[in-house]
């Protein structure tokens, strides 16, 4: 079964085999995990997983630029495990094109998954953090969330407008006992579905080596908080 309410809850937002598997992994060790994607099936197996090490995980079906879909999840997430502590917003879209190649479905398609999907999480586990007095949200970044480059066209604004969005709700809730990070991931994520030719571990982050770095953003003692944090292989130009 996965519910459980004597455990914290942390809800996963976009979970695939790479980077939201090893958050979720990790924050299973001593959380109750939601973990959301916008298909079942990878869910389903990490889901059962978790489960095998004797932690509790809720799969939850979601694409996150729609907001009855987000709405419905936390409402599932909220009944079946309670109210969020932690949110680890994983979730985005590209694609990556210059002005001639990106559409304006495209377009709108990655300012909704990065920029609303992060609004409307964000927004349904605010109110039972302010009310409880703590909590946490981190939000994965990108480069092109700094610096866009001529093909990230739309990733680039998708990505500014989530590190926006991050520093405001800091600004905001923070004083609240909320803690609120923007991570830039600055280089490829060791993926195991998706290798890359002449490229060797070393160029790579590893995706349990970043989930390690949330863990420890999620438990700072708040006299020292980290508002935003750049992650990058030792050999990555910067």
């Amino acid at each position: 079964m996965a519910e459980s309410k004597s455990k914290p809850v942390t809800v996963v937002i976009g979970v695939g085999p790479g980077l939201g598997a090893a958050l979720a992994r990790r924050f299973a060790s001593e959380y109750s995990v939601a973990i959301s994607a916008r298909t079942p099936d990878f869910l389903r197996e990490l889901a059962t997983d978790i489960r095998k090490r004797d932690g509790v995980a809720l799969e939850v079906q979601a694409d996150t630029s729609k907001v009855e879909e987000v709405h419905r999840a936390f409402d599932l997430i909220r009944e079946r495990l309670g109210e969020p502590e932690v949110l680890l917003f994983n979730a985005a879209a590209g694609p990556f094109g210059n002005i001639s190649e990106v559409t304006g479905e495209q377009f709108e398609n990655c300012m909704r998954v990065n920029a609303l999907g992060a609004f409307l999480c964000a927004k349904e586990c605010a109110p039972g953090m302010i009310a409880r007095g703590r909590g946490t949200m981190l939000f994965t970044g990108a480069t092109a969330g700094v610096k866009a480059g001529p093909k990230s066209v739309a990733f680039g604004p998708g990505n500014f407008a989530k590190r926006g969005l991050a520093q405001s709700l800091a600004r905001d809730l923070g004083p609240k006992g909320i803690h609120v990070a923007w991570i830039n991931i600055d280089g490829g994520i060791d993926l195991p579905h998706r290798q890359r030719p002449n490229t060797s571990k070393e160029d790579l982050l590893s995706p349990d080596a970043i989930a390690e770095t949330y863990w420890h953003l999620a438990h700072q003692d708040r006299s020292a908080w980290t508002m935003e944090l750049e992650l990058r292989p030792f050999k990555e130009k910067f």
